[in-house]
C-alpha cells in the first residue's frame, strides 16, 4: 500500500496509545467501541478489536468522520484480516429497555471482550466510561479519533449496526430505518406519530414512551 507522508504521519500518531502499550510489556492491545446509545429504535453494537502491530489502512478513522463507501471499505479489510482479530456484541432494545442504555452500553463493549478468540492483555475503551474487567485497561475521551484500534471497532460496529437496521427496514418499511438507522430525525419522528412504534422501538425512550 503507498501511502503519503501526511498520511503516515496521520496513522503514526493514530497509533500512539497502542505503542505506548507495547513499550510497557503488553502484546495484545483490544480497542473497544459502541454505536448506537442514541437511536429510538434498535440495539447498541460493541466491537473489541487487537490489530497487528504494523498494519497501515488509509483513511482509518473516526467511523463518524468518514463517508459510508469508506467505512464499507475499510471495515471489509478489517474483517478479512486474518491477523485482525475482532468480535461484535449486540444487545437488543429489549435489554435496553430493562437496564437502561447506559447500562446496556457497558455491557455490549465487555461482551465484545468477553468474546474475543485470544485474550487481550490490555484494552483501550472510547469515552469516559467502561465496563469493570480485570484486565488493564484505559478509557480516553474520542478515543475513536485517537487510537487506531478504537477507530477500526467504532468501523466495524457502525457498519454491523447500520446492516442490521438495514435488514429491519424491510420488515417496517414505513419507517425509513434505512436512512437514519433509528436515530431521532423529523423523518423517523414523524413516522413515529403516524404509525406508532413498532416492535424494535425502545419503548423506555421518551419520544417513543409518550405514544405508547
Amino acid at each position: 500500500m503507498l501511502l503519503t507522508n501526511k498520511e503516515r504521519y496521520r496513522l503514526n500518531k493514530l497509533k500512539v496509545f497502542e505503542k505506548e502499550c507495547y513499550s510497557n510489556g503488553y502484546e495484545l492491545v483490544a480497542g473497544i467501541d459502541e454505536v448506537g446509545r442514541g437511536p429510538l429504535a434498535g440495539p447498541v453494537v460493541a466491537c473489541a478489536v487487537i490489530l497487528p502491530k504494523k498494519i497501515n489502512i488509509k483513511k482509518i478513522n473516526d467511523s463518524k468522520k468518514l463517508t459510508k463507501k469508506d467505512r464499507e471499505d475499510i471495515c471489509s479489510k478489517l474483517i478479512s484480516n486474518p491477523k485482525v482479530i475482532y468480535a461484535v456484541s449486540i444487545i437488543e432494545h429489549t435489554i435496553i429497555d430493562k437496564i437502561n442504555i447506559f447500562q446496556s452500553s457497558l455491557l455490549a463493549m465487555k461482551n465484545a471482550v468477553n468474546k474475543l478468540k485470544v485474550k487481550p492483555d490490555y484494552l483501550l475503551f472510547d469515552g469516559k466510561f467502561h465496563p469493570q474487567i480485570s484486565t488493564p485497561s484505559k478509557a480516553i475521551i474520542k478515543g475513536d479519533s485517537k487510537s487506531i484500534s478504537i477507530s477500526a471497532a467504532s468501523i466495524i460496529a457502525k457498519v454491523t449496526r447500520d446492516k442490521i437496521m438495514i435488514d429491519y427496514h424491510e420488515k417496517y418499511p414505513e419507517y425509513r430505518f434505512d436512512l437514519h438507522k433509528g436515530y431521532g430525525t423529523k423523518l423517523h419522528k414523524k413516522a413515529l406519530l403516524d404509525f406508532g412504534p413498532c416492535e424494535i422501538h425502545r419503548k423506555s425512550f421518551a419520544p417513543v414512551r409518550i405514544l405508547t
